[in-house]
């Protein structure tokens, strides 16, 4: 894979660009996934580090794209437009008839239909503001993924690569974890503050004076000798592109360069020589993002990791200031599903009640009372405890209740951002898919940091994510913590076991795709499909050749291609996170509520053989099909928005809840029950339903298990009873029932509230969204 050093020409650079290209109108093969895949990766590598390539690729670039424009085909613009934006922002210095002409292409995609659309009023804004501020994005994008310290800029951001341990482990977890420690070094070595701020410098530099008026070598060299001395440089041009881009190219034409020519001079200037005012320029590469690894066990509680981040980073930062509160923990630690106890008082609370045994200052704990290990003796009675679940409720403060208020109506505005509107309630919307980028009239909340979360497995790290999610919205209901500071961005890379031999409960399980989700995002953004789709095979290719050869040298190709995923892809899919209560057969069990957002599944245990074999004689009487009789209460969706509420009883050995649709032409956003019979009783039942709720209940004395995700570590046994409804926002449940209190019990929505996202979804980028 390593990219080749041969000289590149214009032809050559044009060819690799239409090899990037989809070819025809159906579907890819997919091995093409993958080539195209390497193919961008290997076209980024041969630029990244020459200057007048860079240059040319841009230039073919915005050919091909004003080409695609005239052809009118639509299919080539989002490949084209992400990978010259991308080298817009690696390039040393792009001259302003060049920037004009993205300029206006992009100013013509407003025209578009969605997608095309949303991308170009994003790349608009960009490409004027480094029109006007030339190398702003390069600076403000090492700033904040390379945690700098400065005062106008106070943006930070760290990618979070959570893996499935039931996918990777051994070598493959090696490849992954190898390759994101390689990324955090350059040329060999670690690079250091120091050198960001010199990249940082020596890019900003290039890119407003060009090689008419700079000498890159003899600036590198001379940023190179000052080794701390730069940081003062560093300061003083991120003050100049700040203050540039804050009067958005209103301000003296020729000041900025002017200023920076002046530290130019001062950088490269010797007392007994003149600087150099021509030469070729010097290359700044675009280092990866901070990364960290993590294997997702159950001990690992991905929300303490990002608070402890948070923390880390405020403490570290000389220009933020944090609250005493921001640092208390305890309430991110804890989990809100996990039941308090509380000690009952047997006395009466007043000192002179007390009998002469007891000590009247409890607030000591006495050495002799406990033992070695800190624990009561044993002839000390232990007090009683009450059990209390979910017990306590604190009131938001109103500063906590306008955060969570702007919060859901921002969600609730992305989800008609993408041209795909509707409510998550559904009454009187639509079936399509939410996708697209924040769009309101409400301005945004600005958050000075952001967690970009990469999860890589198949749909079972998507089980474990969404219900993270559900817990996190319900610990900053409680109180707020995370919400008022940290932007959560989601990105999903599926990635499949090898087939091996397994136990026939799991072999059960993995019938069908494993990464339905992943199958289903690569179906509406092909962008997506050749970059990230595409890297599960590649990922099992490395394992295999690092343990032919362990001594092999490492790259990062798996870290470079996650920094493109999080830094182009920003445009999220909606998928609807469904709750579930589970309740057993048993009176002593309680029942379990939980979340899911691929697949549920139901199976009756003792039908499973027997199923089995009568199937294979295909007897033509439908009555000795084997089965438990079951009742099913659903609300069935209609196109027109008008839901019906529906029940009947069926026999069945099991069904499928699918909550993505296996192809394009069923791209509808609700469930889809498959019962596993091709065949029912009854000729009024449908083998396939679609429905936004349903609750299924067993009518004989037979117990059936619910299977989440596809996880069987997610596995309920001994079920009764199973109700599946669309997951509430707990934000917005809290408002409502405040809203309840004052409106006297009254059950429809007043205020913002009926403007507030209702249910609660999980985002995950693409490079696209949905292309129609």
């Amino acid at each position: 894979m390593e990219p080749t050093g041969s000289a590149v020409t214009e032809t050559e650079l044009r060819n690799s660009v239409k090899a990037l290209l989809p070819k025809g109108k159906d579907s890819q093969p997919p091995d093409q996934g993958y080539s195209i895949g390497m193919l961008r990766w290997t076209l980024h590598q041969k630029v990244q580090n020459n200057p007048a390539k860079s240059l040319i690729l841009v230039q073919v670039l915005v050919n091909e794209l004003e080409k695609a424009e005239k052809w009118d085909c639509h299919k080539h613009i989002i490949p084209l437009l992400h990978t010259l934006m991308y080298a817009v922002i690696q390039t040393a210095y792009i001259p302003d008839e060049l920037y004009k002409r993205v300029y206006n292409f992009c100013k013509r995609l407003l025209t578009f239909p969605q997608p095309y659309c949303t991308l170009g009023l994003n790349y608009t804004r960009q490409t004027k503001a480094e029109r006007s501020t030339p190398g702003l994005m390069y600076q403000r994008m090492v700033i904040s993924e390379q945690r700098l310290r400065n005062e106008y800029h106070p943006f930070h951001e760290r990618v979070f690569v959570l893996a499935d341990p039931e996918v990777f482990s051994g070598s493959l977890a090696q490849v992954v974890s190898g390759d994101i420690e390689a990324s955090s070094s350059g040329s060999g070595r670690v690079l250091s503050v120091v050198d960001h701020m010199c990249n940082v410098v020596r890019h900003s530099i290039q890119a407003a004076l060009g090689k008419e008026q700079c000498h890159g070598g003899k600036l590198a060299q001379a940023l190179k000798d000052m080794g701390q001395e730069v940081e003062p440089y560093f300061h003083e041009v991120l003050a100049t592109l700040e203050q540039s881009a804050e009067e958005g190219g209103r301000g003296e034409a020729g000041a900025l360069r002017g200023r920076l020519q002046q530290l130019y001079n001062e950088i490269v200037a010797t007392p007994d020589s003149e600087p150099l005012s021509r030469g070729s320029l010097c290359d700044s590469p675009l280092p990866n993002p901070g990364m960290s690894f993590h294997m997702w066990t159950e001990d690992l509680d991905i929300w303490q990791v990002l608070g402890k981040w948070f923390r880390s980073t405020v403490s570290s930062s000389s220009s933020s200031s944090m609250e005493q509160e921001d640092f208390e923990l305890g309430d991110l630690a804890s989990d809100p599903t996990t039941p308090r106890f509380s000690v009952v008082s047997t006395d009466s609370g007043i000192e002179k009640d007390l009998p002469p045994s007891a000590d009247p200052s409890p607030t000591t704990t006495d050495p002799a009372s406990t033992g070695a290990s800190g624990e009561r003796c044993k002839n000390e009675p232990e007090l009683p405890r009450l059990k209390r679940s979910k017990g306590f409720k604190m009131k938001p403060s109103v500063n906590d209740s306008l955060v969570q208020m702007q919060d859901t109506l921002e969600d609730q505005a992305s989800f008609g951002g993408g041209g795909n509107g509707g409510r998550i309630g559904r009454t009187g919307g639509t079936l399509q898919r939410r996708s697209g980028m924040y769009t309101s009239f409400c301005k945004p909340q600005l958050r000075h940091y952001t967690a970009r979360i990469v999860a890589l497995g198949d749909d079972r790290i998507l089980g474990q994510l969404a219900k993270a999610c559900y817990a996190f919205r319900i610990r900053e209901t409680r109180k707020l913590f995370l919400t008022k500071k940290v932007s959560l961005q989601f990105y999903y890379i599926p990635v499949c076991v090898d087939p091996t031999p397994i136990s026939p409960v799991k072999e059960k399980l993995s019938k069908g795709n494993p990464c339905t989700l992943g199958s289903y995002l690569g179906m509406v953004d092909p962008w997506y499909d050749s970059n990230i789709r595409s890297l599960g095979p590649v990922l099992t290719n490395l394992a295999k050749m690092q343990q032919a050869n362990p001594k092999q040298t490492k790259e990062s190709f798996v870290s470079d291609v996650i920094s493109y995923y999080v830094r182009v892809g920003r445009q999220p899919v909606h998928f609807t996170i469904y709750f579930v209560k589970i309740c057993f057969c048993s009176t002593t069990a309680q029942p379990v509520e939980d979340v899911f957002v691929t697949n549920l599944q139901v199976d009756f245990p003792e039908f499973q053989h027997m199923a089995a074999s009568v199937k294979g004689k295909q007897k033509k009487n439908s009555g000795e099909m084997p089965g438990a009789v079951v009742s099913m209460n659903y609300r069935k969706v209609t196109l027109s928005g008008r839901d019906v509420d529906k029940g009947l009883s069926v026999m069945m050995t099991g069904a499928q809840i699918s909550a993505v649709p296996p192809n394009e032409a069923e791209d509808l956003n609700c469930l889809t029950l498959v019962l596993n019979e091709s065949q029912t009783k009854s000729k009024n039942v449908k083998p396939t339903i679609r429905m936004c709720s349903i609750k299924i209940r067993t009518l004989e004395r037979k117990s059936f298990s619910v299977t989440l995700d596809k996880d069987s570590r997610r596995r309920f046994r001994d079920v009764q009873s199973v109700e599946i409804s669309p997951c509430l926002d707990p934000g917005y449940s809290l408002h409502k029932s405040m809203d309840s209190i004052l409106n006297l019990g009254e059950e429809k929505d007043a205020g913002l509230s009926k403007y507030m996202s209702k249910g609660l979804s999980l985002p995950i980028n693409t490079f696209a969204g949905i292309i129609n």
